[in-house]
C-alpha cells in the first residue's frame, strides 16, 4: 500500500490514528505542531516522540516536503528559487527584498489555464493545483532564505507567482490558515496579499468567507476590448461583473483592494486609458500598483517610455487615487512580474 500524505490530516483525524493504534489521543497534537509550526520535513526530526511512534509514522506516512531544486541570485538581491514537487514538478518561488520589506511571492498552481498575452507563465500548461502544503513550504522555504542570507524576517507573503489561487481556492485558502494560525507560522493575515486575474464567482466567496488577508485585481485595461484583448479570462468576467464582484468583496471585508496595473508602450498608457482606469476606481476604495513590463521572449508588448508612465500616475493622483509605481525587480534572472517560466540560465546556482 502507498503512504498517506500526513499533512492532508486534518488534527482530529490524526486523534483518530493514534487511537486506533494503542496510543495517547494528545499525540496528534505534538506532531501537528512538528509539521506546521516547526516544518519539520521528516519525521526522525521530532525528538519528543519515542522511536516506536516515529516508526509507525514511517511506516504508514509521508511528508511531501518541497525541495529546492534551483536557486539564482540577482544584482539586486533577488532571489529566484525553483521548487521541486514530490511528483517532479516545478514551480519557482521569488524571495524580494527591499529597504522597508522582505517579500515572499509564492505559486498557487503548476502552470496556468489563463494565457495572459503578456505573461510567460501563461504560455505554460496547467498541470495542476499545488497542495496547501505545498504552498506552505514556499513560503518556508523563502522565509528561511530571509533570515540566513539577509538576516532579516520575513514581512510579507504575495499570491502572484504561477497560477491563479482563485482557480485552486480550497488549497489556498488551507495554506492561508496554516500560515496565519497560531498553531501554524503565526503571521499576520493584513500581511498577505492574493492576487487574482478576476475571477468575478471566487472574489464573492472571498467575501462571503469573510477573508482578513489582502486582495489584489490584475488589472491592466479598465476597457473591456482591450482587456478581452490581453486577458481572455475578461470575456467569461467583464469589467461589470468584477465591479459587483468587488463592491460585494468590499462590503463583506471593508478591505481596500490593490488594482495592479502593467502599462504597454501604446496601448494602454494614454490618458484615455488613464481617464478609464480613474472611473473603474470610483466603484470602491482602492489603491493602484502601476508596474513596469517586463518583456517576455517572442512578447507583443513593450516597456512603456517613462514619461508616458509619469504622466498616466500624475493623471490618477490628480483624482485622488493612490498609487504606487512598482519598479521592476530580478529582471536579470527572469523573475519579475509576468516572467516566471520555469526557464533557468547557466549561471544558476544549483541547489546543494
Amino acid at each position: 500500500m502507498s503512504k498517506k500524505d500526513i499533512r492532508s490530516l486534518s488534527l482530529e483525524e490524526l486523534k483518530t490514528v493514534f487511537v486506533e493504534n494503542g496510543d495517547q489521543a494528545f499525540r496528534a497534537k505534538q506532531v501537528y505542531e512538528w509539521l506546521w509550526k516547526k516544518s519539520a520535513v521528516t519525521f526522525d526530526e521530532m525528538t519528543n516522540l519515542s522511536k516506536q511512534v516515529r516508526e509507525l509514522l514511517n511506516t504508514h506516512f509521508v511528508i511531501n516536503a518541497v525541495k529546492l531544486d534551483e536557486m539564482q541570485v540577482s544584482n539586486d538581491k533577488t532571489i529566484k528559487n525553483a521548487f521541486k514537487l514530490y511528483d517532479g514538478n516545478i514551480v519557482e518561488g521569488v524571495l524580494i527584498p527591499s529597504t522597508t520589506r522582505m517579500t515572499a511571492c509564492i505559486s498557487s498552481q503548476v502552470g496556468c489555464s489563463l494565457t495572459c498575452k503578456f505573461c510567460a507563465t501563461g504560455r505554460l500548461e496547467r498541470l495542476r493545483n499545488l497542495n496547501a502544503d505545498e504552498i506552505y513550504d514556499q513560503v518556508v522555504m523563502i522565509k528561511n532564505q530571509a533570515e540566513t542570507r539577509y538576516n532579516t524576517p520575513l514581512t510579507n507573503i504575495v499570491y502572484m507567482g504561477m497560477g491563479e489561487p482563485l482557480l485552486n481556492y480550497a488549497n489556498m485558502m488551507e495554506s492561508v490558515q496554516k500560515i496565519t494560525s497560531p498553531e501554524g507560522l503565526n503571521m499576520s493575515p493584513q500581511r498577505i496579499t492574493v492576487s487574482t486575474a478576476g475571477v468575478a464567482k471566487m472574489i464573492k466567496k472571498l467575501g462571503d468567507d469573510e477573508v482578513k488577508f489582502n486582495l489584489a485585481l490584475s488589472l491592466h485595461a479598465a476597457n473591456d476590448t482591450k482587456r478581452n484583448y490581453i486577458m481572455p479570462i475578461n470575456e467569461s468576467n467583464s469589467l461589470e461583473a468584477l465591479a459587483e464582484a468587488l463592491k460585494y468583496f468590499y462590503n463583506k471585508t471593508e478591505t481596500r483592494v490593490t488594482y495592479e496595473y502593467i502599462v504597454f508602450k501604446d496601448f494602454n498608457d494614454s490618458m484615455d486609458d488613464a481617464r478609464d482606469l480613474a472611473r473603474f476606481c470610483k466603484h470602491i476604495p482602492c489603491k493602484v500598483n502601476i508596474i513596469e513590463y517586463n518583456p517576455i521572449e517572442a512578447g507583443e508588448f513593450k516597456q512603456t517610455t517613462p514619461e508616458r508612465l509619469d504622466a498616466f500616475a500624475k493623471y490618477l493622483e490628480s483624482k485622488n487615487i493612490i498609487v504606487n509605481i512598482r519598479r521592476s525587480r530580478g529582471k536579470d534572472i527572469d523573475a519579475a512580474c509576468g516572467q516566471l517560466a520555469n526557464k533557468n540560465k547557466n549561471s544558476s546556482k544549483k541547489a546543494d
